[in-house]
């Protein structure tokens, strides 16, 4: 394998309307603290927040993208959502491989996404399995 522990890989991305428009479309998921001002104005948060799944989507974009790259394979994720993701957030998404299992394939990442203020919205660990592709 060519990775070692330290490994890292970053990706920014602002969470636009349509991004929340989008991943309610396709996941059904339209609870109206995502989609709707007035009713998301009145709960704890006071204005509309990002889908959670939506934000740890990022970690996803990151692992098949940039580390470990094209052939990951999930095999698990653990998710802490400890801030929301508010509309126009921009948020940064760190994976660092923690762990490479010496007899298979397989890399452990610690998963951490951060908005613009620099609070962790989410943290994780991702377990992966490299599929080398030829």
């Amino acid at each position: 394998m060519r990775f070692q522990v330290g490994d890292a890989a970053t990706v920014q991305r602002t969470i636009t309307e349509r991004d929340i428009e989008l991943f309610a479309e396709v996941t059904g998921d339209r609870n109206p603290v995502h989609l709707d001002d007035r009713f998301a104005r009145r709960t704890r948060f006071g204005r509309r927040i990002a889908h959670g799944m939506l934000g740890a989507s990022l970690i996803s974009a990151v692992l098949a993208n940039e580390l470990p790259g094209p052939g990951t394979i999930y095999l698990s994720q653990t998710l802490q959502f400890t801030a929301p993701i508010y509309l126009n957030d921009t948020v940064t998404v760190h994976v660092t491989v923690t762990k490479i299992r010496e007899d298979k394939p397989i890399v452990t990442l610690e998963t951490l996404c951060i908005n613009q203020h620099g609070e962790i919205v989410i943290r994780g660990e991702a377990v992966v399995l490299i599929e080398e592709v030829n």
